[in-house]
């Protein structure tokens, strides 16, 4: 009842709403809302990776369908999305393109599996006008997948990989102004490692979680003393194996862990470094079902976000964060057009949750959705979003004033579970809710501008 009744209170001021400020600081105004066009790369979009710009700019980066899965880079300038020097920039396919900003020089940097050059590794920037080779092209020993790009204090870019040339072990190297050297002994892990994610403390430190295949494909992170690389506490340390580790720092400096989680039905689960042991953070196994492209990111307030694919929710793009007790879901669950693959979660400059992904729901190309309304972002033009008779008790119209291009219409229940999807092709639509039993269900449209979201009462 409590539940309900939150639910009432929240969305008790309209029927019917759009993504534009209804007023200042209405709750209203906090949904999911795409960054310029839905599905804006030229062609598929996979490996996507999202970073801000020291200016505040989103960039995204991809293997690029559209010219030979070969690396592209597109930002956001207020109001599309534009190139960044050429697409299709690297010499062959990019696989697992990850992408960062140098402290020290403001330019994206970009870390791949070079298909061009052996399935090395190889990293590129761009200068103000090309993107140029950093070092050597396919700098590793041998093939290196997943790789994983961050920046020291100091602004050197470390990779961190599954090394080919060390029995598929995990290796870190740096680039120290000349050439790419290991970071430590390369191949450091236990045995077979995948799923690399590398981070930098505020004291300078690397860190690197990965699937440990040393130790029965649990998690494990490492960090690098200056001379070898120790763990964080024990390594395996999860209760199973895992999938998708994805790792970050808590403003407090706290390692977290979230990952798809084997012992759990595949859920997902975050797990924390107290100084001593991994804990478990609020619940394992919190999501409703199986997730997928788990992508981990802290809030300005110090608040654990994890993006991925909602296997619950027809696969759809789903944010949950931690409130101190539970698990919540950011916005509605689902909130994609389509099936979100590749989840890239970052805040934004201004303390605004992004994420980018591969959107099924828009051709397999990129898109780019914030929850709430962006600062220095152009807003949508409004569109009305209403709903006749309601309450009702078996047919219901929906009329919208905006665009109907590839408009579609979910009505889901206070679970998040959708229950009728439709296709509008019309300004007014009537829908048959006859068979929905008594209660109160949310109605979301989404087209290739806007996500808008409603309540209506079935009686």
């Amino acid at each position: 009842m409590k539940k309900l009744f939150y639910i009432l209170f929240f969305f008790l001021p309209v029927f019917g709403f759009t993504q534009m400020d209804l007023y200042k600081d209405s709750p209203l105004n906090y949904t999911w809302k795409y960054i310029g066009n839905a599905g804006f790369s030229a062609g598929d979009a996979v490996y996507t990776c999202l970073a801000f710009s020291p200016s505040g700019e989103p960039y995204v980066a991809y293997s690029d369908g559209a010219n030979s899965f070969k690396a592209t880079v597109m930002r956001f300038d207020g109001i599309s999305w534009v190139n960044v020097g050429n697409a299709g920039f690297s010499a062959g396919d990019a696989d697992w393109t990850s992408l960062g900003f140098s402290p020290t020089n403001d330019r994206p940097y970009v870390a791949y599996t070079d298909r061009g050059n052996s399935s090395k590794a190889t990293v590129m920037k761009f200068d103000g006008t090309n993107w140029v080779v950093v070092g050597n092209t396919g700098f590793s020993s041998g093939e290196a997948d997943y790789p994983s790009l961050a920046f020291s204090n100091s602004g050197e870019p470390y990779v961190a990989y599954q090394d080919f040339g060390n029995s598929e072990k995990t290796t870190v190297m740096k680039f120290n102004g000349t050439t790419w050297v290991n970071v430590g002994n390369a191949g450091f892990s236990a045995g077979y490692s995948s799923n690399m994610s590398l981070v930098f403390s505020s004291f300078g430190e690397p860190y690197v979680a990965y699937y440990d295949g040393g130790n029965s494909g649990k998690a494990t992170v490492m960090k690098f003393d200056g001379t070898n690389w120790v763990n964080v506490g024990s390594s395996g340390f999860t209760n199973s194996s895992v999938y998708y580790p994805s790792l970050a720092l808590s403003p407090s400096g706290e390692p977290y862990v979230a990952y798809q989680d084997f012992g759990n039905s595949y859920k997902a689960t975050v797990m924390k470094f107290d100084g001593t042991n991994w804990l478990i953070v609020g619940n394992a196994g919190f999501s409703p079902s199986m997730v997928a492209y788990i992508s981990l990111a802290f809030s300005p307030a110090g608040e654990p976000y994890v993006a991925y694919q909602d296997h619950a929710n027809s696969e759809k793009a789903s944010v949950i964060k931690f409130d101190g007790t539970n698990w919540v879901n950011v916005g509605i669950a689902g909130f994609s057009a389509g099936v979100a693959y590749y989840s890239s979660l970052v805040f934004s400059p201004n303390g605004k949750p992004y994420i980018a992904y591969q959107d099924d729901g828009y051709s397999s190309k990129a898109s780019v959705m914030a929850y709430g309304a962006p600062a220095g972002i152009k807003e949508q033009q409004q569109q009305q979003l209403t709903f006749y008779p309601n309450p009702t008790k078996s047919k219901i119209t929906i009329e919208t004033s905006g665009a109907l291009t590839a408009s579609y219409l979910v009505i889901v229940n206070i679970d998040g579970q959708q229950l009728i999807t439709h296709q509008l092709t019309e300004p007014k639509t009537q829908i048959d809710i006859s068979t929905l039993p008594s209660g109160i269900y949310f109605v979301r449209l989404t087209n290739d501008k806007t996500v808008e979201v409603g309540k209506i009462i079935k009686q």
